[in-house]
């Protein structure tokens, strides 16, 4: 697909092409999808009444269950025919959710999905309680599956994202942050979910290690795609539709892709605007509308969506050892959905 065509914009014919979307792609996994809603809701119960009513909090939340989705389809391209990609999708997404929780409360977000975040309700105490208790209970869940090589891959995952959290809250307020380092951090705290998503599927369904490497790379390349499209939208969605204010990581005192791009020029004015707004963790001696109007002009905003479209070509090279099936073509489509979407 043409990258006119992910963007929605009319492609050289003059027909228009909308990018594609989330519930047509996840069409071959909606039956899996739903025993994975299923387990979640049990899974965020508890015979303990404070732990169930916020469970039930975040089980309402929602979200585009992402990572689940993955694990399924990757298990369908790969072949599996057992019911244990179920289990590990719900593992996957309990791990998932255990990290946002306790995001929220490192970064004192007041925002989660466009509801307010647990620990606003309920206080800081509770709520990392509450994430520790979703990570143990991820993990105790993963053990029933009674695989070791499992519950390895979840646990090297999880001190890598632990130790993305650490390093980017050591950089945080840095103005020197390079390219390198920022990808190393979104490596850690968000790609490598989504490549142990795909990681497992290839363990599950017996593949060989060359193959199992090969979904590895997919779900990896995916995830730093991902994260650099949230990075973009940081500065240009619609607040409303991202759930959360806009340029949220810049006010908290985090440098993103964009902003990296844009203090590689040296550019003694676009350094001062982006100290200013660091010291004073917000808006109000420089506009964002300032900060994004320069990104836009020196197409920092288009190189780094650029970056995530490199990424999305890397993760599609990845398919090209499986056979045809509807799940390559949903995997497909998702590398289009993730530089296409707009939250």
């Amino acid at each position: 697909m043409s990258e006119a065509a992910r963007a929605g914009e009319a492609v050289p014919s003059g027909r228009f092409v909308q990018p594609p979307v989330l519930a047509d792609i996840l069409a071959p996994v909606e039956s899996d999808l739903l025993l994975v809603e299923t387990e979640l809701r049990k899974s965020l119960g508890s015979d303990v009444e404070i732990i169930r009513t916020i469970g039930r909090y975040l089980s309402e939340g929602g979200g585009k269950r992402i990572r689940p989705a993955l694990l399924l389809l990757c298990s369908r391209l790969a072949g599996y025919e057992g019911d244990r990609h179920v289990l590990f999708a719900t593992v996957f997404e309990l791990i998932h959710t255990a990290t946002l929780v306790h995001d929220d409360v490192i970064d004192s977000s007041a925002l989660r999905r466009g509801r307010s975040t647990v620990h606003q309700r309920w206080g800081n105490h509770l709520t990392v309680l509450v994430g520790d208790h979703l990570y143990l209970k991820a993990m105790n869940f993963a053990l029933s599956a009674d695989d070791l090589r499992l519950v390895k891959i979840l646990c090297d995952i999880t001190l890598e994202m632990i130790e993305g959290e650490i390093i980017q809250s050591h950089i945080n307020g840095r103005m020197d942050v390079s390219e390198a380092q920022y990808l190393d951090v979104m490596r850690r705290k968000t790609a490598l979910l989504f490549s142990g998503c795909a990681q497992v599927a290839g363990v599950l369904a017996g593949k060989d290690a060359e193959r199992t490497e090969s979904l590895r790379r997919l779900g990896l390349n995916l995830g730093m795609a991902y994260q650099i499209v949230d990075d973009l939208l940081d500065f240009t969605a619609d607040a409303r539709i991202l759930g959360k204010p806009v340029a949220n990581d810049l006010r908290e005192g985090r440098i993103t892709l964009p902003l990296i791009y844009l203090l590689e020029r040296g550019d003694a004015r676009h350094q001062e605007m982006i100290r200013c707004v660091l010291e004073t963790r917000g808006f109000d001696q420089v506009s964002l509308e300032s900060v994004v109007k320069e990104m836009e002009a020196c197409g920092t905003l288009e190189r780094t969506r650029r970056a995530a479209i490199d990424y999305c070509e890397d993760a599609r090279a990845c398919l090209a050892g499986f056979p045809d099936s509807p799940a390559r073509r949903s995997l497909n489509d998702v590398c289009d959905f993730i530089t296409a979407r707009s939250f």
